[in-house]
């Protein structure tokens, strides 16, 4: 992948997916590895309703995050 995809549905699927195949060990790593900012992402999925779970390393729907 050479860049992170722009539909947040796609995206949080990618970032997921890099993070479960062990490809980066932290969201921060995957991040600056496409030159994005976590905080960034972290919004722009938030808007559509994604939050980041730490514990799970992985974003989920909100309702989900636990």
């Amino acid at each position: 992948m050479d860049y992170l995809p722009q539909d947040p549905a796609i995206l949080v699927s990618s970032v997921n997916m890099l993070l479960r195949d062990e490809e980066f060990d932290s969201l921060e790593a995957l991040c600056y590895s496409f030159d994005r900012d976590p905080e960034e992402i972290k919004g722009l999925l938030a808007a559509e309703g994604y939050v980041w779970s730490e514990q799970q390393q992985q974003f989920r729907p909100e309702g989900f995050d636990a």
